[in-house]
């Protein structure tokens, strides 16, 4: 095969190497995929199994329609690996009417949002914009959808370049992978699977320490549940009487080519928090703690740590005495319920007018202290969920290639 042909069919995530000749180890072999184990083969997409583009059961006839079979649509494709159901349900003259999958099918979007693959646990079928592959019997579904999972990269770069990206059936069954024997398919994909039932575990405890948390500040931010040792009434006080706001002017980013990493970060009150890091070492706002608060969307952050900022939309709020805990009007504006309408700036008009219910400093502080702490345990969990990620991605290039075997390999005897 052609060194261009390589670059359109190499799907694999392997060893491949087109400008340098590498040393091939014992046991392993070199193709266009790269060097590979020399019990491997390589092959296309349509040799492992059937290769289906979904449809669209008419909308006009209502018998298609509402049954027990899940229609899946890219939407239906989450990060979870496995699909049992879906928004929309087909009766079986629904199945009819379009190409029927069975259970354990291999899905992957090819239209539009390309890349988002799944496995179909239950017989259903699917739209136009997904390719389902029908594995046969030397060919394990869970091997092929981590195969897919780590070629998401190759099929984003080799989309066609209509208004639309696509990558059409025929481009796509001639994709080509490294694949094993079906023993070592199997105890590939379970090791991959075990990372993801680890990281499933981790993403469900910190759903779960999330929505305790949201609890708690229902309970101790109003009033309704009083830590022990207090007991003295509550005042309500508006908003800005307990913060002043400054305007981060002095603290804009000159360069917005950030970087991954750096000596200051550049900060946002929406979402994503961390724009990036700057080398910029001057108009570092280090008046901390401070509210970040986004005066367009009321979005809101905390930062104990020196920073710069993009947006003039920002707000940098602070207490106004030492009376007051910053962290505690932080967590007690998360209940705030506020709408927003027309595109303008909310602080000053509207926001700082708000009234809350604020108890004595040192009750203000308890509380506080009580959220923080569940923070910096959500914040644990959720790095070490990254980390487990980190921990799987390596697995796959490693197990996917064929650089680490799992299945005892036969020696020749002299």
């Amino acid at each position: 095969m052609s060194k261009e042909a390589m670059k359109v069919n190499a799907a694999d995530a392997g060893y491949s190497d087109e400008t340098e000749i590498q040393d091939v180890p014992p046991g392993y072999k070199r193709t266009e995929l790269g060097v590979i184990p020399g019990d491997w083969k390589v092959k296309s997409i349509r040799e492992c199994g059937k290769i289906v583009t979904g449809g669209t059961p008419s909308t006009l006839i209502p018998e298609y329609w509402n049954g027990i079979h899940p229609w899946i649509t890219p939407s239906d494709i989450s990060q979870k690996r496995d699909v049992y159901s879906s928004e929309r349900l087909l009766t079986n003259a629904g199945l009819n009417a379009i190409r029927e999958l069975p259970a354990d099918t291999v899905l992957i979007t090819c239209i539009a949002s390309i890349g988002k693959n799944a496995l179909l646990r239950v017989r259903g079928g699917c739209n136009q914009q997904i390719n389902a592959i029908i594995p046969d019997y030397q060919h394990s579904a869970e091997y092929l959808y981590y195969k897919l999972e780590a070629a998401k990269d190759y099929l984003l770069g080799n989309a066609g370049t209509t208004a639309t990206a696509i990558i059409s059936k025929a481009r796509f069954q001639e994709l080509i992978f490294s694949i094993p024997s079906l023993a070592e398919q199997r105890a590939i994909a379970k090791a991959l699977s075990d990372a993801d039932s680890l990281l499933g575990a981790l993403d469900a405890l910190i759903a779960k320490k999330r929505a305790i948390k949201k609890a708690a500040m229902q309970q101790l931010l109003t009033g309704k549940t009083r830590l022990p040792g207090f007991s003295g009434e509550w005042e309500t006080k508006r908003l800005g009487n307990l913060v002043d706001y400054e305007r981060p002017d002095k603290y804009f980013v000159q360069c917005v080519q950030y970087a991954d990493s750096g000596q200051v970060p550049v900060l946002t009150a929406n979402k994503s928090f961390i724009l990036g890091y700057t080398d910029e070492i001057f108009g570092v706002c280090k008046d901390l703690p401070v509210i970040v608060f986004d005066d367009f969307t009321t979005e809101k952050k905390f930062a104990d740590f020196p920073f710069k900022v993009k947006s003039s939309a920002i707000k940098l709020l602070r207490a106004k005495n030492d009376r007051v805990s910053l962290r505690y009007i932080f967590e007690r504006i998360q209940l705030i319920r506020f709408s927003i309408g027309d595109h303008k700036r909310y602080y000053i008009s509207e926001y700082q007018n708000i009234d809350i219910e604020i108890p004595e400093y040192e009750e203000q502080t308890a509380i506080a202290n009580v959220l923080s702490d569940m923070d910096t345990e959500i914040t644990a969990l959720e790095e070490r969920r990254d980390k487990t990620q980190q921990i799987k991605q390596g697995m796959m290039q490693q197990l996917l290639t064929g650089r680490v075997r799992l299945i005892p390999q036969k020696t020749k005897t002299p």
